[in-house]
């Protein structure tokens, strides 16, 4: 095997999946449901999914938009207390099978919350069924040697919940002062406060 090549082969397969996502009128759609958003947005995901949900809720937060992340499981032994009839849910799953995912979003209707949107991939995706918005990451190939390790599939999941977070903060007008207030310490709070300092790393 060469190294470079292969290397080179997953990074490309990863832009590819990217690219090829649709922004449809569900895109839009969910944007403007969490600009309504009179609570907060409350992310769900298990395994590496999970960890996407939880980098966007703290995107979320750096923006000025309150965010939590809720993990499934814990949900189940009182975590799901987090919710209000106010907020909206955005779920991460690939396959959308995922049973802790789909049960903590069939029970945060239960729980009043009237907008679930899901992040997903797969046609037959039992989460679609519990969402009012569907995210479609497209039907991703995976660069692993053996189709199983999700790679391509996160870039895709973490380049959408990236596209949605800075969408909503362009829509809520967040400006530099904002940002610099949600960030009092290191770099990035230093340059949201200093107009000769580049706002990039």
């Amino acid at each position: 095997m060469n190294i470079r090549e292969r290397m080179q082969t997953v990074l490309a397969a990863e832009a590819a999946a990217i690219a090829a996502v649709r922004v449809d009128d569900g895109f839009v759609r969910a944007v403007e449901l969490m600009q309504a958003c009179r609570g907060k947005i409350v992310t769900t995901g298990i395994g590496k999914a999970g960890h996407i949900a939880k980098k966007f809720a703290a995107t979320l937060c750096s923006t000025a938009t309150p965010a939590d992340f809720l993990h499934p499981s814990e949900a189940a032994h009182g975590d799901l207390g987090l919710l209000s009839q106010d907020d909206v849910m955005v779920a991460f799953s690939t396959s959308g099978k995922s049973r802790e995912v789909v049960e903590v979003c069939e029970l945060a209707k239960h729980m009043g919350v009237t907008h679930v949107i899901a992040v997903t991939s797969h046609p037959d995706s039992e989460l679609r069924k519990y969402a009012d918005e569907v995210l479609d990451m497209g039907v991703i190939e995976e660069p692993c040697p053996i189709g199983l390790t999700p790679s391509a599939s996160m870039a895709v999941m973490l380049a959408i919940s990236d596209a949605v977070a800075l969408a909503l903060m362009e829509a809520k007008g967040v400006t530099r002062h904002d940002y610099g207030l949600r960030h009092h310490g290191g770099y990035l709070g230093r340059a949201a406060r200093t107009d000769n300092l580049p706002a990039s790393r």
